[in-house]
């Protein structure tokens, strides 16, 4: 059983937030300002934790260094800017979650790849905004997988690393939470991308959010007792 947590962080898309919609329809326009088709659905939820590259990527089949891309990313992050919290929200059970984590008297904080032109408007709209940090994936100079943006989140909540839990639903959490020296959790409930969460190595792999709540509560009521 590990030791109880002072704080738990967490990825935004896919972990507390289910913004796959949004993303996939600021995708979706701009296919059919073009004149094609829609990509599915099922086949863009999957890599919504990779914002524009995996958007992009499912739906115009272009990489990041690819010629075309660039122009396609800014005209997907202008569609999004302007309908980001349409069809976005909070997963079931994060609610109680978050709930829980703050009855507890612990602290819990975001940790996103998410650009900050997006993170900082969308949070108070779907119910997070009163995070004890938020940390973008411009906040720092190193995203995710990097441990800087979790070292920096550890920081702003004046706690050592090893005092924070990581919750996130992609490979890149996990690696980002281990190399920041946190005990990592990946969520199956998440998008998790082209790789099961069953391989990443993280040190708990949870289908529903009640699972990481019933483990904060057996570790906070043994921390008590001793």
């Amino acid at each position: 059983m590990p030791a109880a947590p002072r704080a738990i962080l967490f990825d935004l898309d896919g972990t507390l937030a289910d913004t796959a919609p949004d993303l996939a329809a600021a995708v979706n326009l701009l296919r059919t300002v073009r004149g094609l088709e829609p990509t599915a659905y099922d086949i863009l939820r999957p890599t919504a934790s990779a914002g524009a590259r995996g958007m992009i990527g499912a739906s115009f089949g272009l990489k990041p260094d690819d010629e075309g891309y660039a122009e396609l990313r800014d005209g997907f992050f202008s569609n999004y800017e302007a309908a980001m919290a349409v069809h976005s929200g909070l997963f079931d059970g994060i609610r109680d979650l978050l709930a829980g984590i703050e009855a507890a008297g612990l602290q819990w904080g975001i940790v996103t790849n998410k650009p900050k032109r997006f993170t900082d408007p969308l949070l108070p709209q779907i119910g997070l905004g009163h995070a004890a940090c938020a940390i973008s994936g411009d906040t720092t100079p190193h995203a995710k997988p990097h441990p800087a943006p979790l070292l920096e989140a550890a920081s702003r909540l004046q706690l050592a690393p090893q005092q924070c839990w990581y919750v996130g639903d992609d490979l890149r959490d996990i690696q980002a939470g281990k190399a920041a020296g946190m005990l990592t959790i990946a969520c199956g409930w998440g998008y998790c991308g082209p790789t099961e969460p069953q391989q990443w190595q993280a040190d708990y792999v949870f289908q529903q959010p009640s699972e990481l709540l019933a483990l904060l509560n057996r570790v906070t009521a043994i921390d008590l007792v001793a």
